[in-house]
């Protein structure tokens, strides 16, 4: 089986006709997860949740990773696994992602949720790409372990006050990722051009941003609003930086059920 039509690993849990597809982010995997997955699937929701290629389980590609080969992958796993209706939520990369799979499956995509992202790696300031890149890649091509490296960075991800088994679950997945696909992730994030895709993305939209996020800034993901999505709700998380979904993992989960119930299976 080439890497064309391979399918990522992934675990489905539930029984329903509305589908909650799970992408993650550079740093993590599936399992980082955990606890979004029970909330769910206790919502009456069913959820498919992936080791994105090269992530957990799941081969990395052998010419490396793209956006757009993410979204066409996760578009396989869609094929394979969607039901009546289909939301995909994407998480920091995986929500720069999330539209691609969009525009990969227009027809198979009911609606989508962006969670701590930017628009496009394009649409950053010099300055917050310059550091973007110095402190997730420099230290690596110095000789210091992907976990020596990454920890200063994902624990400034969270927010001062957050704590607690849902945290520091995120913290030791996203610690676990492997060194060469995080850089290939890192790679395909900064080269990807993904303004487009969110234009042309005519579904309910959900856009979540923690209040102390510095990757997926709230000023950002409130731009991708006014310009790019202008019929997206946007919701702005308190107390919680970018890993809002574990940091205030009520409060996230009401926005997104509340969504799913309103925008998506009311519609």
């Amino acid at each position: 089986m080439n890497d064309h039509s391979r399918l990522p690993d992934y675990q489905v849990a539930g029984h329903a006709d509305t589908t909650v597809f799970l992408l993650h982010g550079a740093y993590g995997s599936k399992d980082y997860f955990r606890h979004e997955i029970e909330t769910l699937v206790r919502a009456g929701l069913r959820v498919v949740a992936w080791d994105a290629p090269g992530y957990g389980i799941s081969p990395l590609p052998e010419g490396g990773l793209s956006i757009e080969g993410l979204a066409e992958a996760a578009g396989r796993l869609i094929d394979k696994e969607g039901t009546t209706t289909n939301v995909v939520l994407g998480h920091s990369m995986g929500g720069i992602t999330t539209p691609a799979v969009y525009a990969a499956r227009p027809n198979k995509v009911h609606a989508i949720a962006i969670s701590a992202t930017v628009a496009s790696f394009s649409q950053k300031s010099e300055e917050d790409r310059k550091t973007f890149l110095a402190e997730r890649i420099d230290p690596l091509n110095n000789g210091k372990s992907f976990r020596e490296t990454a920890a200063p960075v994902v624990n400034s991800m969270f927010a001062p006050m957050s704590k607690g088994p849902m945290v520091e679950l995120v913290r030791e997945v996203a610690l676990s990722t492997a060194k060469e696909t995080f850089c290939a992730a890192i790679k395909a994030i900064t080269e990807y051009e993904g303004v487009d895709n969110l234009k042309s993305v005519k579904v309910p939209t959900l856009l979540l941003a923690g209040q102390y996020d510095k990757v997926g800034r709230p000023e950002g993901m409130e731009r991708i609003k006014a310009q790019f999505v202008p019929h997206a709700d946007y919701c702005l998380i308190p107390d919680a930086a970018h890993y809002a979904f574990a940091e205030q993992h009520e409060l996230f989960n009401q926005h997104l059920l509340r969504f799913i119930k309103d925008r998506v299976q009311a519609a």
